[in-house]
Order: C-alpha cells, then structure tokens, then sequence
C-alpha cells in the first residue's frame, strides 16, 4: 500500500515574531500537540506583530512552512500595498511592511548572515543605504506573452463567467513555467512603461495577434522588454516565436507612430524552447540598437543584451561606495593598479578608471567584455582592459604575473560567489585592498571566512537596490593583515 498523505493541521492565532529569508515572515509555536517544543513556521506575506492563523503546506523535521488562511489581528506596522498584484505575481515581498522596516529587516539580514555564516570578527556595520527612489525605480522589465491567462484562486472561485480572450502579458507565476498572469499596472517600473505594455496588449487584441503558447511553443507574440534610462531614452524590445509577418510589422509600426520619442525599437525571432535571447540577433526597426545611462559626466551604452544594474540611481550610489572603500575617490600622485573581478559591462571599471592606472577587467560573458570596451571607447579611456572567460581560468597566478600585482581588487560575483580557486589566487596576489560588493550575503560571508587568515574587514556598507523586495547588496572593504 502506498503511503497516505497526511493532513496538516492550521494552526490558529499564531503571532508573527520576525523575518527570515527569502523575504518570508517567521513564527514559533507548536506544530502538533506531542511536540516537545515550538518549531519555525515560515509565512510569506505576514508582517511582524501579525496573529493569524496558518494553514500549514509542508512539515520537515526542524521547520514548516505555511500560508495565511486569516489574519485575527494585524501587526500596528501592516501597510496596505499599493499594487493590486501584490502577493500573487511574485515580485515583490515586502509592500505590505514600511520602507524604514524593510531597511531595518535587510540590515539585520545582512548582520546575522555575516555573524553566522562568516564567524569572523567585524567592525561595526554602517546604516543600511535606503533608495530615494521607492516606487518607479526599475529601469529594466521582462514580461511574457500567453494565450492562456492564469486566473487567481479569488477569480476562479467568483463564479464568473469572463469573456476576454483569455490572453495574457505579464508575469509568470512563481515556479510555473507555463502559467502567465496578466499585468495591468506595476509600480516598479515607469509609468511609461505601463503605458506602452498595455497599448501592446491592447493592439494584439483588436488585431487578432497570436498569443505565445508555452506548451506547445507557437504563437507570434513571445516576450516583450522594456528599458529606460536616467537620461530618459527608452528601448523597446519585442520577442516574435515566428518568422515576422504583416500583423507583426504592423505591431511594431504603431509602437513606432504611438510612441515616438522611443530612442530604440528592436526586435528579435527566437524559435528555440527557451525565451532567452543571449544567442539571438537582435534587429533594429527605429532609432539606435542601444540605449544610454549617464553617471558623472560618463555614457554607458546599454542594448537589449547588456546587464545594467535595474535601478540606475541606487547604482550610481554603490559604486561611490565601491569606489571611497577601494581608495579612489580622489587622484592620487601614485595611481593603483586595479583588478575589477566580474566586471559585466566594466561599469565599475569605467567607473573608477581615472582614479586608477589601469583597470583589468574579467567577466565570463563575451558580450558584457564587448560592452565594456565599448563604453571604454565612447568615453575615451584608455587605461582599461578586459578578458571574457571563466573567471576561475583566466585569473592565474601566470595572468598576475603578465599583468601585474594588483594593489586592489574588487569583485562583484554572481550569487553563487566566488570559487575557491580563485580565493586562492585572491590571496597569493596579495593586494593591499579588495572590495567585495555582493547581491547574496550569505556567499559573501562565506568567502571572507576563506579571507580571514590574511585579511581584516575594516568597513562594511549594505545598501537596498530593491525596495519592496528581499534582495539586498552589501560591500566589504578588506585590509591585508
């Protein structure tokens, strides 16, 4: 006989007592009445002071995880969230908690995982770096096309028969590939871009346009990108899953003639199972392939493939920080030799470089390295260079022997962090200074635990790229011992 599921209770009047990773709330309390102590029950989408009730989804061993069935009495810090998606599209964790607690939640998220992970001593952590900039502030946006609409529990249990097409452009559902919410506002991002995703949708519809099906891989309409930039250029980029016929010129026509200040209309066919585009040609049909940021007097050419930090402003202020804690602020009679390690678009690199002899980029991406030289050439700086390649075989104790010792090095891995030959390589190069800015500090932590023996942290500055979301940037100043 096969094993039965077993029920798992709901847990009644349960009070929230914190948060946790992963942008979840947290609780402690009796699973079942046999329990010999209380044991953490993860919530999304509660708020500390909260008591409501849980209705449990998975018990392991040490923890369980659960989900709002009713709130009995709201936390006196429990906000009214301002999108009407919020909690079902997935994008955002955090509306319903005020900004200054979101900062407070990230700051001590970023203490505990340096404390825990990392056990190595630290000086006192600096104030959180809040964004000016809490709604709007998302200059890049991806959504998806799907003929087939994901209704909420809410609409399917209304009883309502609908007659729309059943179409969708927005967001797929956490952890489903195939299930796409459609989006009717969303406070990330500009209001230009809601305005141009809505007329897209809009415009399919009256013209019969076919809606990408995600099983089946058919359709005209795949994906549509939106960029905006800081100096106000905007890129549209639209996704065909079919050779472009009449209906998907007239498309991009009338984005063309609704739209006319678009600094960059592209598109881009892509047959394959998969929506990325890294391996695709992009095709321009109006203005430039590339959009520009502008960061103290510097051009930063971004197209539909580059990585730009999402939120241009908050950039701008971790790569001050980036730049005071690697000593660069201000030039200097001896210039530093800099290694910028994970350099994407070298917009660190390019950054800093005047401060800098030389700047050594290395990014896995050869797209990124080609973006980097080109922003190095726009700018017209010439102290830069950069490698594409796998970060852990271009960084040898033969390329710092080329190159030369570095006197910094900054690095800004992926989240995964750093490998752990190239930590090695990081301490036999021996530079009097690194840097280490991180968008996960749990990998963080533990690659400056590896940095211990020959390294003290001497400043740390975690700074909110992403309100309203769990996600948090943090970075490091180490000094050789």
């Amino acid at each position: 006989m096969g094993r039965k599921n077993k029920v798992l209770p709901t847990l009644e009047s349960v009070k929230i007592t914190g948060m946790a990773a992963e942008g979840k709330a947290l609780a402690r309390t009796f699973v079942r009445p046999d329990d010999e102590s209380p044991m953490v029950v993860f919530v999304p989408f509660a708020a500390p002071g909260d008591v409501v009730d849980i209705k449990l989804d998975k018990k392991k061993r040490s923890f369980a995880e659960g989900h709002i069935e009713r709130i009995v009495t709201p936390s006196p810090d429990r906000i009214t969230p301002l999108c009407t998606h919020f909690t079902v599209c997935g994008g955002c964790k955090w509306q319903h908690i005020p900004y200054r607690l979101q900062l407070e939640h990230k700051q001590t998220l970023v203490q505990d995982a340096l404390e825990r992970i990392g056990k190595i001593k630290l000086p006192e952590i600096t104030p959180i770096l809040g964004s000016k900039k809490v709604w709007r502030y998302r200059n890049k946006m991806e959504y998806t096309f799907s003929d087939k609409r994901w209704r909420t529990w809410d609409e399917v249990r209304s009883g309502i028969t609908f007659d729309d097409s059943g179409h969708a452009l927005g967001f797929h559902i956490p952890g489903a590939f195939d299930k796409v919410l459609h989006i009717r506002n969303c406070e990330l991002q500009s209001e230009i871009g809601d305005k141009i995703r809505n007329f897209i949708f809009e415009y399919a519809e009256n013209n019969n346009l076919s809606f990408y099906n995600l099983k089946e891989n058919r359709g005209l309409l795949r994906t549509l990108m939106i960029r905006t930039a800081s100096t106000g250029e905007i890129m549209v980029c639209v996704v065909f899953g079919e050779e472009l016929n009449s209906g998907g010129y007239g498309l991009l026509e009338a984005i063309k003639l609704q739209f006319p200040t678009l600094t960059s209309i592209v598109y881009v066919i892509n047959k394959k199972l998969n929506d990325s585009i890294f391996d695709q040609k992009i095709e321009v049909f109006s203005g430039n392939d590339y959009i520009e940021e502008e960061m103290e007097g510097l051009r930063f050419r971004v197209n539909a493939k580059s990585f730009y930090q999402t939120n241009s402003e908050q950039a701008y202020e971790l790569y001050k920080v980036a730049r005071r804690f690697a000593g660069l602020e201000e030039s200097k009679s001896e210039k530093p030799l800099v290694y910028d390690l994970y350099t994407g678009t070298g917009t660190i690199a390019n950054f800093i470089a005047r401060n800098a002899s030389k700047v050594i980029g290395i990014e896995y991406v050869p797209e990124a390295i080609d973006d980097a030289k080109l922003n190095s050439a726009v700018n017209n700086i010439n102290n830069t260079l950069f490698y594409a390649g796998d970060m852990k075989d271009i960084l040898t104790d033969e390329f710092i022997a080329i190159h030369g010792r570095p006197d910094v090095i900054i690095t800004d891995p992926p989240r995964a962090g750093m490998h752990e030959d190239v930590i090695e390589v990081i301490l036999r190069a021996a530079p009097e200074i690194i840097v280490y800015v991180s968008c996960n500090p749990a990998t963080q932590a533990r690659d400056l635990a590896l940095l211990d023996g020959s390294y003290k942290v001497t400043d740390v500055q975690p700074v909110d790229m992403f309100p309203h979301t769990h996600h948090v940037e943090n970075v490091v100043r180490l000094e050789r011992r």
